[in-house]
């Protein structure tokens, strides 16, 4: 969870460098002015995604590895606050291959989702009266 633009997402290995706040794809919020020394730099790591220009800031998240949503299996789930989604990552090895943005504007902001036992996935919204989600497959 980032400056304005810039969220990412990394792989962490052990001993490797990930550069903040020398290295960044995000601004400073207001001035929109540069963080750092740029987006990369040798030695240091390259996130596995990034969201810019706008910041989706991201929340909680979870892998999937339930039953209801088979397809699903082995994809990450990030909540968006910011972008008021919940943020659906097919990831292959270290890459990420597609991004899908579901429920956006339906729920609000979302602060977490996680698997439940029952194989859904439950999401829980960051508002002053927030709502508990279910996500279960249409039969």
């Amino acid at each position: 969870h980032g400056p304005q633009g810039g969220d990412e997402l990394n792989i962490i290995h052990a001993g490797s460098n990930y550069g903040w706040p020398v290295i960044t794809y995000g601004v400073e919020y207001g001035s929109g002015a540069p963080i750092g020394e740029g987006t990369s730099k040798p030695g240091v790591e390259e996130p596995v995604t990034y969201w810019v220009p706008t910041s989706i800031a991201p929340s909680g998240m979870t892998f999937y590895t339930g039953g209801s949503f088979p397809g699903w299996r082995g994809d990450l789930f990030i909540g968006a606050l910011a972008g008021q989604h919940l943020r659906r990552l097919e990831i292959d090895g270290e890459r990420v291959t597609a991004q899908e943005l579901l429920l956006q504007g339906v729920v609000g902001r979302v602060r977490d989702v996680r698997q439940g036992p029952d194989g859904d996935l439950y999401i829980l919204t960051d508002e002053a009266n927030g709502g508990l989600y279910r996500l279960e497959p249409v039969e």
